[in-house]
């Protein structure tokens, strides 16, 4: 096994899917632009709709629905205004909600002033305090504009799976409109988009194996739209403007495809996902495995072993298992995480994640146990002779 690594990552961005790739090269030979009206534009147009469906099956959504973006952090920008559109009305939303928890796409605000984001706590599982968002709505001033409510469907960091029917509710009760970022949740637990669960999804491309830099909006109708943030050509039927990123595209289809088939195999991943917390309570007793009280995607877990976390990520890269110390989405930047956070753990906790897929093998589990093993091990070693020292 020497040199063999183990990707331990699949939250951060899912390896490429053998299908994914072949479409991406595919795309690469039509070198028509989508929007022109010749044979080789069509053939272009076709890659990009038949995309289109494969991504809409995903969530049960229409076709004509899918508005297809750079990626997760434009779509939620484009989703995260106060300016929107019901035919050529205009619709105001005068609060943005989120919770404590989310992705700092959704945390950031968007477009809305710094001032009418509304933070939503969670409780020490992670799951969003419903009766603090219920009683927020119930103080809005619709006088003012619609309440905006964004939130996970999972957690990137614990995989804490949100009550999203049970947020729905809430929002439609308080006459709200309600965004789910969704890119954790595709692919790893059912999604079906409708007016009674969600009003418009978050999806990424890359964490269900597809290329990086394409996303999507989808919509549960097209009643109502955001301002689009890139106006332009009229591209995505004026939602979203610049000639779409064919290649890309091509592949995101391809992997929400796979991605699709592959709910009928969740379970071999969760099984998976359960020995390496056993293999963490064993070799590290005393070790939290958080949001385990919540229900979790079955591919991720987010444990601290007593040791600081950007220490042990070091030190399990350099024993070839590839993991993270909470999100990857601050430039590399390692520090304490908001999400345990917003738990109650404050800053002090560090934690490690490990985040897998179908493709994650026996080999990959025992290199992991065996990286874990030999960090403990030292740290074992470095406590008695501090102890020794001071003694």
């Amino acid at each position: 096994m020497a040199g063999a690594r183990a990707y331990l990552d699949y939250n951060a961005s899912a390896p490429l899917l053998a299908a994914a790739r072949a479409a991406v090269v595919a795309a690469l030979d039509v070198a028509a632009n989508p929007s022109s009206v010749h044979a080789e534009g069509r053939a272009a147009r076709r890659l990009i709709e038949d995309a289109r469906r494969n991504v809409a099956r995903l969530v049960n959504a229409g076709a004509e629905h899918v508005v297809f973006t750079s990626g997760a952090t434009e779509a939620a920008s484009t989703l995260l205004t106060p300016d929107w559109q019901m035919g050529r009305g205009a619709v105001r939303m005068s609060r943005l909600y989120v919770s404590e928890a989310d992705h700092p796409c959704l945390l950031n605000g968007g477009r809305f002033p710094a001032a009418q984001v509304i933070r939503i706590g969670v409780d020490a599982g992670g799951v969003v305090r419903l009766d603090v968002l219920a009683e927020a709505l119930a103080q809005h001033d619709k006088a003012e504009g619609l309440p905006l409510v964004a939130i996970h469907a999972a957690n990137n960091e614990t995989g804490v799976i949100q009550p999203v029917g049970r947020i729905a509710e809430i929002v439609k009760a308080a006459g709200g409109i309600l965004v789910v970022d969704a890119v954790q949740a595709a692919g790893r637990i059912p999604l079906d988009i409708s007016e009674a669960y969600a009003d418009y999804f978050i999806l990424s491309s890359h964490k269900i194996g597809g290329p990086k830099g394409v996303g999507a909006i989808v919509a549960a109708s097209d009643l109502m739209m955001p301002k689009p943030l890139v106006s332009g050509g009229g591209q995505e039927k004026g939602h979203r403007g610049g000639t779409e990123n064919l290649a890309a595209i091509a592949g995101f289809g391809a992997a929400a495809s796979e991605a699709s088939a592959g709910l009928q195999t969740i379970e071999a991943v969760r099984q998976r996902r359960d020995e390496i917390e056993a293999i963490v309570k064993k070799l590290v007793p005393d070790a939290e495995i958080f949001g385990t009280g919540a229900a979790r995607l079955a591919n991720t877990t987010f444990f601290a072993i007593g040791i600081k976390a950007e220490t042990a990520q070091i030190a399990f890269d350099l024993a070839g298992v590839a993991l993270s110390a909470g999100s990857a989405c601050s430039s590399g930047k390692v520090g304490p995480s908001h999400v345990l956070k917003a738990m109650g753990y404050g800053d002090s906790v560090g934690a490690l994640r490990v985040s897998i897929g179908h493709a994650t093998s026996a080999e990959d589990i025992e290199l992991f146990r065996a990286a874990l093993a030999t960090i403990v091990a030292r740290q074992a070693g470095r406590e008695k002779a501090n102890r020794e020292k001071a003694a």
